[in-house]
């Protein structure tokens, strides 16, 4: 324990818990912005059951980003004023997508029927300005937060592929929790979405090496490259196995429904894994290391323990929930 709560170490397991964080928001929020964003091509009974496959869980997963950023303020407070300072913009454009999707999920259920129409729109354009903000701020983030034309022109490449991945596991989610017509149309668009945030895993793949010396080092020196190897070529296999996958979907029995978001979730998590190793040991890349940004230990030694205590509430009730409203979804009932 003395180990685990030292100086050197502490900052570490921080930025760790900070990292899953941020992982487990991708995917759980992930699905249900996609689902959001993806209720504009579906028609009024469609978009029902679309909301009620994400009503008993959306809010929820909103919890990890909270947790994330949480994390970054009280155990990494310089990395945090630099992040929010210089991406104060996109932050805000993310909170007010934020705030338009959940008005407008309780307001929709609450209208007249005539105005339904106009809070399905709310809903939709609020998930779609969250999930551009998220993009746009992780594009920044990858080159270090540097305020030129080509790190603008690649964070909205960014927000444009990080919206596509969303789609595709949103995509994936209501392949795994819808049947008949709706089914079919959304394997359809986790067809066109996958082959979109396909080719933004590779931009991001190819540009981080070549904009960073050390970090072509460290993926491209001998013997890093051979056991980094792995990542792209599980990426690669999983994404042309779900391709194929998907274009004799759906089967009878919805036999594999189930596979394309396992298989989104083993994509993010090998991108996750990539860029971790990419930007270890700074908290921002190329400009503030996780020990320099790190709180004072003491401040860390309390925080980690309510953290000891705190998260795997938030584990469990995550865990319950899902394990509750499991199953195909149904007729949207209030």
């Amino acid at each position: 324990m003395d180990i685990l709560l030292s100086e050197e170490v502490l900052p570490v397991i921080f930025a760790a818990l900070m990292g899953l964080a941020v992982l487990i928001y991708v995917i759980l929020d992930g699905y249900d912005l996609g689902v959001g964003i993806l209720m504009y091509y579906a028609d009024p009974e469609e978009k029902d059951k679309m909301i009620a496959s994400i009503g008993p869980f959306w809010d929820a997963n909103e919890t990890w980003l909270v947790l994330a950023v949480g994390i970054m303020l009280v155990a990494f407070p310089k990395a945090h004023a630099i992040v929010m300072t210089t991406l104060y913009l996109p932050v805000f454009v993310m909170l007010i997508g934020l705030i338009l999707r959940g008005v407008a999920f309780d307001f929709r259920t609450k209208v007249k029927s005539q105005y339904k129409y106009y809070w399905n729109r709310v809903f939709i354009i609020g998930s779609l300005l969250t999930s551009l903000s998220q993009g746009f701020m992780l594009g920044f983030y990858i080159f270090g937060l540097k305020d030129t034309n080509y790190h603008y022109a690649f964070a909205f490449l960014s927000a444009l592929c990080v919206a596509a991945a969303y789609i595709f596991v949103g995509s994936a989610w209501l392949i795994m929790k819808t049947e008949y017509s709706l089914q079919k149309k959304a394997v359809n668009w986790a067809r066109n979405s996958l082959f979109i945030m396909s080719i933004g895993i590779a931009m991001v793949s190819l540009s981080t090496p070549i904009i960073s010396e050390r970090i072509f080092t460290r993926w491209f020196s001998f013997p890093d490259f051979i056991l980094l190897s792995n990542i792209p070529i599980v990426t690669t296999i999983t994404i042309t196995a779900t391709y194929y996958l998907l274009k004799k979907m759906p089967f009878e029995q919805d036999r594999y429904s189930w596979v394309p978001f396992i298989a989104a979730i083993i994509i993010f998590l090998m991108c996750f894994n990539g860029l971790a190793y990419s930007f270890f040991p700074y908290i921002i890349p190329g400009r503030l290391l996780i020990n320099d940004a790190a709180s004072d230990i003491e401040s860390l030694r309390v925080i980690f323990y309510g953290v000891v205590i705190v998260l795997p509430c938030i584990i469990g009730y995550t865990i319950f929930s899902y394990k509750v409203f499991w199953g195909k979804v149904k007729i949207l009932k209030y």
